[in-house]
């Protein structure tokens, strides 16, 4: 069974350089494959699932369908989170750039978006409290209020830089191709 949010576009193992690969631009699309800190994460979370649910049989089969209806609702809200946390990162499309998080989606619309920039700061480590200098894609909005898309030491980025450099570039051109032009003294 295919996983669209799993799998990145046949465009990513394109060796030229497509700006914006995707053929059809209004649907949401994530510019980079999921790392494998989440995908790793995830599959542990299938792995308990899988055991969960199996002692949600065994209690059903000792009879107690109550305790077994509960056993069952933890191993559905277990799988319901790991696929949850695949779907977490940046998307994009023709209409702006979204960012999902565990618990809250936002988006933001390309007219309201100032410019996108990869700068050098204190980034978290794996989404832990713990930060390490490293690199981010910021947004900063017409506003002047900055939302971080992408980091280097995400889940996503650990130890795959060129990743990181390939999906901010991409935010960066769907930025450029969708964004309004903003003078470069207007966003100061």
């Amino acid at each position: 069974m295919p996983l669209p949010f799993l799998t990145a576009d046949r465009a990513f193992d394109a060796t030229d350089d497509v700006a914006l690969p995707f053929d059809d631009h209004d649907q949401w699309r994530r510019p980079y494959r999921p790392g494998p800190w989440r995908v790793g994460a995830a599959a542990l979370a299938l792995l308990l699932a899988s055991f969960v649910l199996f002692a949600a049989v065994i209690i059903t089969a000792a009879g107690a369908v109550s305790g077994a209806a509960v056993t069952f609702g933890l191993a559905v809200l277990v799988i319901l989170s790991a696929l949850r946390m695949l779907r977490v990162g940046t998307w994009v499309s023709r209409h702006g750039v979204r960012r999902v998080g565990f618990f809250s989606t936002s988006t933001v619309a390309w007219a309201r978006v100032a410019h996108a920039r990869t700068v050098q700061q204190p980034v978290r480590w794996l989404g832990l409290p713990r930060t390490v200098q490293g690199q981010a894609l910021i947004l900063v909005q017409r506003g002047g209020e900055q939302i971080t898309l992408l980091t280097d030491h995400n889940a996503d980025f650990l130890s795959r830089i060129e990743a990181f450099d390939r999906a901010a570039d991409t935010v960066e051109a769907w930025n450029a191709e969708y964004g309004v032009a903003v003078p470069a003294a207007a966003t100061r």
